[in-house]
């Protein structure tokens, strides 16, 4: 039997969010009903508020979230109601040529729940993420709930979910960092500073955070950024070189998915250095460089979308570092707020005053 809850929903682009009644149906076959408990308010959701992914309207947005599993669909093993779970917006099919190459954490054809919430008059949701968690319940994907142990605080490992995930993914699953590596991270909000927490966690000899807002700076500095370079005023290409010698960095992490932010990331890199692009760009933007200096340079050039991770690999154990107190999750909770608060949060993360507001249910 279908269920009323709260859900918060994006009806027009640019327009403000309204807390209205969703209908969540009951789970279908391979599908699940989660009981919300925290969501992370995440850049990504105001870029579906703004019309930036696509014109889907109406949205139900939200999607850092962890809960608990309320019932599951025909043919769900391995989740039953009750399990602690952090959600997840990569459900491998396990059936591409990616998953059946053993690289399931690049699957192509992941999945989300078939069936649609809707609004009370019928008309249907599109769940951001293919989850919709600012909502007291959501449908999804069976494959979209990840266990994990239910003793860890859910606002900071529900934020595993994306941006967390995605900062940490780009540092140890795609820029491949060791304790041998100097790393520069180019942006400092959520992301970039969770990619500072992963190479810190991995024993970067040197880590160099950069931005042009001093608070992103000192959070960074919190994460475990050796050095700081405030753009506004410093070179940073030249600051990088500086404090690695003359060389440039090992690994350079760029996480604003600006053109200009990658060619400073790109030449601030040793020779045959990395460079993660894990910043999301908007579709108008191009690069240009030099072939001869792509050519010239060697290394490696990579983007990480969702931090190459695997959730069902990743999640359970970045939560038990965490409940070991090797990864500060709580660190990356500036605010907790209820449901009807995210308009303000909005707010609140473009003027760079948060790394995440929670929505607590």
């Amino acid at each position: 039997m279908s269920q009323r809850v709260r859900g918060v929903v994006a009806r027009a682009q640019g327009q403000p969010v309204e807390l209205t009644t969703v209908i969540v149906p009951d789970p279908g076959p391979g599908e699940a009903v989660v009981a919300v408990k925290t969501c992370g308010v995440c850049h990504t959701d105001l870029h579906y508020r703004e019309g930036g992914i696509n014109d889907e309207f109406p949205f139900l947005l939200g999607h850092e979230a962890a809960g608990v599993v309320e019932s599951v669909g025909e043919g769900v093993t391995g989740l039953e109601p009750g399990d602690f779970v952090v959600l997840n917006w990569r459900a491998v099919c396990g059936e591409c040529r990616a998953c059946l190459r053993g690289r399931p954490q690049y699957c192509f054809d992941t999945h989300n729940a078939k069936q649609k919430m809707t609004l009370e008059d019928g008309t249907e949701l599109t769940p951001a993420l293919g989850i919709g968690a600012f909502a007291d319940k959501t449908l999804v994907a069976a494959g979209q709930c990840t266990k994990v142990d239910p003793r860890a605080e859910p606002a900071a490992v529900g934020l595993l979910g994306c941006g967390v995930m995605a900062g940490i993914g780009a540092a140890i699953n795609t820029g491949n960092i060791t304790r041998d590596d100097s790393v520069a991270v180019i942006g400092c909000g959520g992301v970039g500073n969770a990619a500072i927490a992963g190479a810190s966690l991995v024993g970067a000899r040197r880590i160099i955070a950069v931005d042009v807002e001093e608070r992103k700076l000192q959070w960074a500095r919190e994460f475990g950024a050796h050095h700081t370079v405030n753009a506004a005023d410093t070179d940073p290409v030249e600051a990088i070189r500086e404090l690695t010698g003359g060389f440039g960095a090992d690994v350079v992490i760029e996480a604003v998915g600006n053109p200009r932010t990658y060619e400073q990331a790109f030449y601030a890199r040793d020779l045959a250095g990395t460079v993660v692009l894990v910043g999301v760009p908007t579709p108008e933007m191009r690069l240009d460089l030099p072939l001869l200096d792509m050519f010239g340079r060697g290394g490696s050039l990579k983007s990480s979308w969702y931090g190459d991770c695997l959730p069902s690999r990743d999640f359970p154990t970045l939560v038990e570092l965490y409940l070991q107190g090797r990864l500060d999750l709580d660190r990356f909770v500036n605010e907790r707020i209820p449901l009807d608060g995210i308009e303000e949060a909005f707010g609140r993360m473009e003027r760079g005053e948060v790394l995440r507001s929670v929505v607590e249910l």
